[in-house]
């Protein structure tokens, strides 16, 4: 049976998380969620910075602002502990886990019964962990590995994501560092080894990344020629 789940939930991720960038990512994941974990009502996506603030990104529902709210403050909750420490976290019934007294209480009130917390990513400047919520008590009781197999999957995708913006930034670093160079070319009158050079020497004497001398060539493409 849990085999079956693994393999449905794995086609049906796969159908439902396409490429995008970071932000549409992070919003199909959570979405996803909802549509494709068995009881999942809620979700959204805990962001632990490198500075130790924590923040709610691409909620499905604006009530998770406040129940994630509650759990950074009171510093317990699976979503807190998920995003700062540990890998995986369930609690089945929140009212009376003894983990979270403060936190379960709250979130009961709201209507929260049931809560997973599982890491989603790591990388130097953050942290993030997957929150799943349901209304009902025990709403979670066999599917921990299920949202495993979800928060791995979903970690690729915004492993991908990354990559792409990464080398979205890189195409536009070389394609202006191009126009700069020929910029230099035209009014220098030198070949692109030379104006190429021109730019290091720019940026070695400044003291100053060659992007941004390259962007700064660029900008004042009306207002004279650079010096160097």
């Amino acid at each position: 049976m849990i085999e079956e789940r693994l393999l449905e939930t794995a086609q049906r991720l796969a159908e439902r998380l396409t490429p995008g960038d970071l932000d549409a990512t992070l919003a199909q994941i959570t979405t996803a969620a909802v549509e494709v974990l068995p009881q999942v009502e809620l979700s959204s996506i805990t962001v632990h910075r490198s500075d130790g603030t924590l923040a709610t990104v691409a909620p499905t529902n604006d009530l998770l602002l406040e129940i994630d709210g509650a759990q950074y403050q009171l510093r317990e909750g699976p979503c807190y502990e998920a995003a700062t420490d540990q890998r995986s976290v369930v609690s089945s019934d929140l009212a009376s886990d003894p983990r979270f007294p403060r936190y379960g209480a709250a979130a009961a009130e709201r209507g929260v019964r049931s809560q997973i917390g599982v890491r989603l990513f790591d990388s130097p400047k953050s942290r993030g962990a997957l929150n799943l919520y349901s209304t009902d008590v025990g709403a979670f009781d066999d599917v921990e590995s299920v949202s495993a197999l979800f928060a791995h999957q979903a970690g690729q995708a915004i492993a991908y994501a990354q990559e792409i913006g990464n080398l979205a930034e890189a195409v536009r670093t070389r394609t202006t560092i191009g126009q700069a160079v020929g910029i230099v070319m035209e009014r220098y009158k030198l070949n692109d080894q030379r104006a190429f050079a021109f730019l290091q020497r720019m940026s070695s004497h400044r003291n100053t990344k060659l992007r941004v001398i390259a962007q700064e060539i660029v900008d004042a493409l009306t207002n004279g020629p650079p010096k160097p």
